[in-house]
């Protein structure tokens, strides 16, 4: 599972394991670096592909809309990403720009009866965001124990929102997720897009659609990184809409 991780050099080890068959299983045949077509000569070659809208066609995955939501950011802030040292020190000044909470507040109000995922990628941005919002904050740094009260928490409805790090990127099982607030990422990876939305792709009972929320700061390299994060998606059939910020209030 998860065959797309296996170029890396800590699991590219297990393709030379002995087997008479091999089956690769991944949602994101999608890598950074590049090297997503080593995984044909590791495990074999392309059986089967299924775009993501075709899934949701046939009820398979929940129905979801995408939206970027632009914000404002003001120009003491916008002058020191402009003279930050390198894209990634810009970014990260532009992904943590403090206006986007009030969005958020206004965000998590009108999803107050949803399950509401809010993911990021800076633990002090997030801390913040659990402080204002008064949610649970779950890291790298959670004990499990902990993790697991939360998350049963969440899927009993006993928690509404939850603030999570990039630890929501793999292997958490939230059914009843159907928001997700996306404040920052891993710069431009369109795989930790996909995962993203991903979290809140299980069909609902009721038959209840999901919402991917990105806010991005305009006219920064947190836009110029998101376009590039989407472009899988959009590959996958997805639309993204944009909206200011003023337009949520």
């Amino acid at each position: 599972d998860e065959v797309h991780l296996l170029p890396a050099p800590v699991f590219r080890a297990t393709a030379e394991l002995q087997a008479r068959r091999r089956l690769g299983l991944t949602a994101t045949l999608v890598r950074e670096d590049g090297r997503e077509r080593d995984v044909f000569s590791l495990i074999g070659p392309k059986k089967y592909d299924l775009p993501w809208r075709d899934l949701e066609q046939n009820g398979w995955i929940a129905q979801a809309e995408c939206i970027e939501v632009r914000i404002e950011m003001d120009d003491d802030r916008r002058m020191e990403a402009a003279l930050a040292e390198n894209r990634q020190d810009s970014y990260r000044i532009a992904a943590e720009n403090p206006a986007k909470l009030p969005v958020l507040e206004v965000l998590a109000q009108r999803h107050r009866n949803d399950h509401v995922l809010v993911i990021g990628q800076y633990i002090d941005q997030l801390q913040s965001i659990a402080r204002k919002l008064e949610a649970p904050l779950l890291t790298g740094r959670t004990p499990t124990t902990e993790r697991e009260r939360l998350y049963s928490a969440f899927k009993q409805g006993e928690i509404p929102l939850l603030v999570v790090s990039k630890i929501a990127n793999f292997a958490v099982d939230l059914p009843d997720a159907n928001i997700a607030i996306q404040v920052s990422g891993t710069f431009g990876s369109r795989q930790e897009e996909a995962q993203r939305l991903g979290r809140i792709l299980r069909p609902k009972s009721d038959g209840r659609g999901a919402r991917f929320y990105t806010l991005v700061t305009r006219d920064s390299r947190d836009q110029e990184f998101s376009a590039k994060r989407q472009l899988f998606l959009a590959e996958q059939g997805y639309r993204y809409s944009i909206v200011d910020a003023h337009e949520l209030s």
